[in-house]
């Protein structure tokens, strides 16, 4: 008998289509029935393992319905025991008010005791126990706490599901069965085979399996799904180029995210045009060979492939996902997050007539001012503003810091200002009521709202919102940092640094809507009225570690 080894996730969901991912244990037939509709599809096979991507047509809009997941004419899901609620296909319904969840960076540990002391409480299974509706109602993150709870349409993954470079005793366990850890990369993941049983390690906690199979989900990565300071910049890519494993672990990482994380992310419409889909679809039972010279082609060539996507919900929301990973231009002569055609093509996605046009990037725009200014002031130090003596001492900086996202690259930032701007003063189409960019990676949470120092006042409020971590603490040192980089003299201080590199200052000032906050959470969007509410919310353990209540962290409307 062929087993479900991970799975299912529900992936895209429109008002008449949904699509559901699974691996299997050998190849097979997988069949997703629900009501009076049902779909199947062989899998293909990538290094041994064994997936398939189901996709459901001409569904009703604004449904909800049970389904089953079949192996072979064999019921593989749910299981027989389980105790969770049915999983479901809730398909949109055109009109009603998007609300989304949304966070980044989520360690794999155990959710006992040894677990909550290390990494704390898992916000995304606290989020699952609520919508199951085993823990208390009244304690919920919802903004009407004694109502009906209402599911989010999907959740947004803003990258660092998985960490390939700091691993857990169980997958150091996994891989030292394959090789020895005293060789390089050591604990580290090498190759494809390890990043599947990393995303099996991830996605395997039956709580969290059960809220993957139910609501729809989107992702995009970021550095540790494939290495912490990924594509920093060409300095950082040199040293990684010159190792002997580095290769396999970028190739099994973008094709095992490709499997696991972005066909998923894909419109029917825009999966019929991948090309490693198109194989799928052509009967190529063995990706294998294609996948690692599609993921090794990409990664020399990211202009080939892009993996941002967009999606429209009505003309409420328009939601752009950011690839600023993979798409960067690291030639010190021209350095971008974003290379020409990743940058054209976001541009085309800036314009109005939508209500709310939601920006995601794994990194946040808009940091704390004053660490905006020593971004932009260690890009342009490692670009010789100080001469070539200090070039070396910027990049060394800039890595052992982390000082990489969109403020270390100002052609990037700038441009993009520049776009909003248009968007938020209606010169793009009428201005939505907001245009808000989502971000995770820095291990705290925060809002803040930006305005234009010269020209004509925005239209549309101009925000930034963050929730990082999922489950993944700051050390208490770095949050005395963060916190400094966010309050008090360190903008100032930030802005006279970067001038003395002669780096222009930015074209928007910005300010927080309350302090930052570090716990574990879990952020939800809605869409209400003129503005979107936004809510985070963490798990907070009482009497059973097993089963902890979800508590408002913060609650902002915009």
């Amino acid at each position: 008998m062929t087993d479900l080894v991970l799975g299912p996730l529900l992936r895209y969901v429109d008002a008449t289509s949904a699509s559901v991912w699974v691996e299997t244990s050998a190849p097979a037939t997988v069949r997703v029935v629900a009501g009076e509709h049902d779909a199947e599809a062989t899998t293909f096979a990538v290094h041994g393992h064994h997936y398939a991507l189901v996709c459901l047509d001409d569904l009703p809009a604004a449904t909800r319905t049970p389904y089953h997941l079949e192996i072979d004419g064999t019921t593989v899901w749910p299981e027989p025991d389980s105790t969770l609620p049915a999983p479901m296909i809730v398909t949109l319904e055109p009109g009603k008010p998007l609300r989304m969840a949304f966070g980044s960076c989520r360690t794999s540990v155990s959710h006992d005791a040894k677990g909550i002391r290390s990494h704390g409480v898992d916000a995304l299974r606290a989020y699952a126990l609520r919508m199951a509706g085993l823990t208390d109602v009244s304690r919920a993150d919802d903004p009407d706490p004694g109502s009906e709870v209402r599911w989010p349409d999907l959740v947004l993954f803003l990258g660092d599901q998985v960490y390939a470079d700091e691993t857990s005793e169980e997958m150091q366990a996994f891989i030292r069965s394959r090789r020895s850890i005293e060789e390089p990369p050591g604990t580290e993941v090498k190759d494809y085979q390890e990043y599947a049983e990393l995303y099996r390690l991830a996605w395997s906690d039956p709580v969290n399996r059960w809220l993957l199979s139910t609501l729809p989900s989107a992702m995009i990565f970021d550095d540790h799904d494939i290495r912490d300071d990924w594509n920093t910049s060409q300095t950082w890519r040199q040293e990684m180029e010159a190792t002997d494993w580095w290769h396999d672990r970028i190739v099994g990482g973008l094709a095992s995210y490709w499997v696991h994380q972005h066909l998923g992310n894909l419109s029917p419409a825009a999966r019929a045009e991948d090309e490693i889909w198109q194989r799928v679809q052509a009967g190529e039972a063995d990706l294998t060979d294609a996948l690692e010279a599609f993921a090794d082609r990409v990664d020399r060539r990211p202009e080939t492939y892009r993996w941002s996507y967009a999606r429209d919900f009505d003309t409420q929301a328009r939601l752009v996902v950011v690839d600023s990973r993979n798409a960067r231009v690291l030639d010190p002569e021209r350095r971008s997050l974003l290379d020409e055609e990743e940058m054209e093509w976001f541009d085309g996605q800036l314009v109005g007539g939508f209500d709310h046009l939601l920006i995601a990037s794994s990194l946040p725009f808009l940091l704390a001012p004053g660490l905006h200014h020593v971004e932009a002031f260690s890009e342009a130090m490692a670009e010789r503003a100080w001469g070539s003596r200090f070039a070396e001492v910027g990049e060394k900086i800039r890595q052992s810091v982390d000082l990489e996202h969109w403020a270390a690259f100002q052609d990037a930032f700038t441009r993009t200002c520049a776009a909003v701007a248009q968007v938020a003063r209606g010169e793009r189409g009428p201005a939505p009521d907001t245009v808000t960019f989502l971000g995770g990676d820095v291990h705290h949470s925060y809002v803040s709202e930006a305005w234009p120092v010269h020209g004509l006042p925005f239209r549309s409020r101009v925000v930034q919102a963050v929730c990082s971590p999922i489950r993944n603490p700051l050390p208490v040192v770095m949050r005395f940092v963060t916190a400094f980089s966010s309050y008090g003299v360190a903008g100032p201080i930030g802005r006279l640094v970067a001038r003395s590199a002669k780096v222009e200052d930015p074209p928007w000032r910005w300010r927080y809507l309350g302090h930052p906050w570090f716990d574990n959470n879990l952020a939800t969007l809605e869409v209400v009225g003129d503005g979107l509410h936004l809510w985070w919310a963490k798990g907070e353990v009482e009497d059973d570690p097993d089963r902890p209540a979800l508590v408002t962290v913060r609650d902002v409307t915009v």
